[in-house]
């Protein structure tokens, strides 16, 4: 980076304060602070949506996963797309509910304040973790950029972390969601060109570097692409990654994502909460997510070019998650006119347009569900103003502290993916059956905070025979690939890459590790042996299994399909679960399932089973012999969440008194009348815009595949 891109990055930092301070002057109550003042059009909603939709995180992890995956990495990140039509739907509850946050829904669907601090607590810990992921993807991201790894001894990341984390605490905390929405809309057009940017100076680089610039164009950079990268590579469901992103796994993904999006704290401000009414309310949501799907699709394609254009770069070779970063080193630098600068700009973009939306969501919570419910009932608007100034500070320095000090970024997201499974069955079921109460609530919390994320750590501790135990030790089967091919460029550059990050890497046990195995080696044109390998993986143990004393591979069986010959083994020796158990994988060792041959995909599919249906089925069955709510709490509830909202604040308080005050006056639109299930008829645009949404989903899949075969 030169002074342009440092003065591009400033003058970005700058505009941000700005709206800041702008914003701080239309901030009069709760309301403007935590929802704008609900007059958000579908604009503003559009970009709000995809801007903390939107993760640092994402770029460089499909960068990542379409490096060593080919172009079924894409599904990394690009797994949210089937639940976007859902979203036409959840855009209009979001804002019937007329809430301020999703922990006020919590207390007034049970009747229970201490509901509310619970979902606060759960809401906190998630977004430290998974802000954290961000931030250390921003710390990825820059180094290659930057050009050096450290500051007076010091990693460059304790100087860039604290730094974003600043900036975002500064015009969030004074202009609140307002700010946090006109900065979404700045910030919402560089991820943009963050995700397109690299596109067509990647394709002119290829020409410059493999073709002839005076008789080539653009549209031949996507040919050498082709002739560069390997066809596997270009597979949507298929790689050499021996089929990471499968369809079933690809479902699976689809399924505990929609259950648990849902209870993410912040939508109910970008799901719909915020806007000025119900349509503006689900173009806004569906809009705003469809763009950040568009924008995978760059991201895939551009890691595709890299692939391409940088297959010989030993800083990739050593770690795939610099992908995004050398890339622009490599394509933007040479043109020394502040792109680089502007790139880096786009992924501080992408992060802090969900960081200042998280920060607001959180503060809201805290001063309602937290400060105003327990400690200060009497505090006013002007002091609840100011605690939710202060309180928004918690989870940015505690999402600092996590990026920090937690090596494991997946890991950090990970946690934060499976924490949503504490709330998500209560609010399923609360927003459909009456007969849903407090008592099967609280018993849903502590059996899924017991089984999924207590005992899976405790029990091995407890009972440390568990890590030694013969049926609890094993492993799936060891698939070893290898696929006959012509050897294309890219093959070459990668050995080239990988012998270039060994010497680099000399007398250092952990980035040896890292490197991973020697790419095999052919002239151009002639045949090559692509072996990969999958499966070994623990089918009990969230930390793998560690070998005691020597091992040995048996092999089971040997096939061959077409150019792939498949090599299944197993290991053989005495071995010690490492790290937590799968409790929920103990239902499937009692029933005897045989597991030995299952995929890694298969095997995370069918974590889904336990972890959907469990925490249904425990509240429901409590449900059943325990007392009902009260009937006016009731009443009350799903009479406002089936009023249509005005537009007009003061004719929609009247509207909704009035349905208050008689709670069948909407009962002939229920698909159920006589039951306790609360579900009504579609309308003409719910049906017609979930249809609509399902085929741009299947555009945008076809979009992509369209783009990756330019050339073939």
């Amino acid at each position: 980076m030169n002074w342009i891109d440092f003065t591009v990055l400033g003058l970005y930092f700058v505009a941000m304060i700005a709206i800041g301070l702008w914003a701080m002057r239309r901030v009069k109550g709760q309301e403007d602070y935590f929802m704008g003042g609900r007059g958000f059009g579908k604009l503003l909603q559009t970009f709000a949506a995809f801007g903390a939709g939107t993760g640092a995180h994402e770029p460089i992890t499909v960068g990542r996963t379409c490096w060593t995956s080919g172009l079924s990495g894409v599904w990394s990140a690009l797994m949210w797309l089937f639940v976007t039509p859902i979203y036409w739907i959840t855009g209009v509850w979001y804002r019937r509910m007329r809430h301020l946050t999703l922990g006020d829904w919590f207390v007034e669907r049970y009747d229970s304040r201490a509901l509310g601090l619970a979902y606060s607590v759960f809401a906190l810990v998630f977004y430290m973790f998974y802000l954290s992921t961000m931030l250390s993807a921003i710390a990825k991201f820059a180094v290659p950029l930057l050009g050096f790894e450290a500051v007076a001894g010091l990693d460059v990341k304790f100087y860039i972390v604290p730094a974003i984390a600043l900036i975002v605490i500064i015009y969030g905390v004074l202009g609140g969601l307002t700010a946090a929405y006109y900065t979404d809309l700045i910030q919402g057009v560089f991820i943009i060109l963050l995700s397109i940017l690299l596109i067509p100076f990647g394709l002119l680089a290829l020409v410059r570097e493999f073709g002839d610039p005076e008789t080539m164009g653009m549209m031949d950079g996507f040919r050498i692409m082709h002739e560069r990268v390997a066809d596997d590579y270009f597979g949507l469901f298929s790689g050499p990654a021996a089929g990471e992103f499968p369809v079933p796994y690809i479902i699976s993904l689809t399924l505990l994502v929609l259950i648990g999006i849902v209870v993410q704290p912040h939508f109910i401000a970008t799901g719909g909460g915020s806007a000025k009414g119900e349509f503006e309310a689900r173009v806004g949501l569906v809009a705003g997510n469809f763009l950040k799907r568009l924008c995978t699709v760059g991201w895939a394609l551009t890691a595709l070019i890299a692939l391409a254009l940088l297959a010989g770069s030993p800083e990739i070779a050593a770690d795939p998650d610099r992908v995004w970063g050398v890339a622009a080193r490599e394509i933007l630098g040479p043109l020394n006119i502040g792109l680089v600068g502007l790139m880096l700009a786009c992924l501080l973009a992408a992060m802090m347009s969900s960081a200042d939306t998280y920060m607001i969501v959180t503060a809201g919570l805290f001063t309602r569900n937290v400060y105003a419910a327990y400690l200060n009932p009497n505090a006013g608007e002007k002091e609840c103003l100011r605690v939710a100034r202060f309180s928004g500070l918690a989870i940015i320095v505690g999402a600092t502290v996590i990026s920090l000090t937690v090596a494991d970024v997946f890991g950090q997201f990970k946690m934060a993916m499976e924490l949503p499974i504490l709330f998500a069955a209560p609010f399923w079921i609360g927003m459909f059956w009456r007969r849903a109460n407090l008592r099967a609530v609280w018993t849903t919390l502590t059996f899924s905070l017991v089984f999924f994320f207590i005992l899976p750590p405790l029990l091995p501790r407890l009972f440390p025979q568990m890590r030694t135990s013969e049926g609890l030790a094993q492993s799936s089967y060891v698939m070893v690939k290898t696929t006959t091919r012509p050897a294309v460029a890219s093959d070459a550059a990668k050995h080239e890459a990988w012998v270039k990050a060994l010497e680099a890497a000399a007398g250092n046990e952990a980035l040896l590790k890292q490197i991973g195995p020697e790419p095999p080696l052919a002239p151009l044109g002639e045949p090559i042996s692509v072996t990969t390998q999958s499966g070994g993986q623990a089918l009990y143990w969230q930390g793998g299994v560690k070998a005691v004393g020597g091992t040995t591979l048996e092999t089971v069986e040997e096939k061959q399909e077409g150019d792939t010959v498949t090599l299944v083994q197993r290991k053989v020796g005495v071995f010690e679960g490492q790290g937590a158990f799968n409790l929920d994988f103990l239902l499937y060792y009692w029933m005897g399932f045989d597991l030995s041959s299952a995929s890694k995909s298969t095997i995370e599919t069918l974590r889904l089973p336990p972890r959907l249906l469990m925490p249904f089925l425990v509240l429901m069955l409590v449900s059943c012999f325990t007392r009902r709510e009260k009937d006016e709490v009731l009443d009350r509830y799903y009479a406002k969440m089936r009023t249509p909202v005005h537009p007009d604040p003061e004719t929609d308080r009247r509207i909704l008194a009035e349905a208050c005050a008689d709670p069948g006056r909407y009962d002939s639109r229920r698909l159920f009348p006589k039951s306790d299930w609360q579900f009504v008829r579609p309308t003409r645009t719910d049906v017609v815009g979930f249809l609509v949404s399902v085929v741009i989903c299947f555009a945008i899949v076809g979009l992509l595949a369209w783009l990756a075969g330019i050339g073939a």
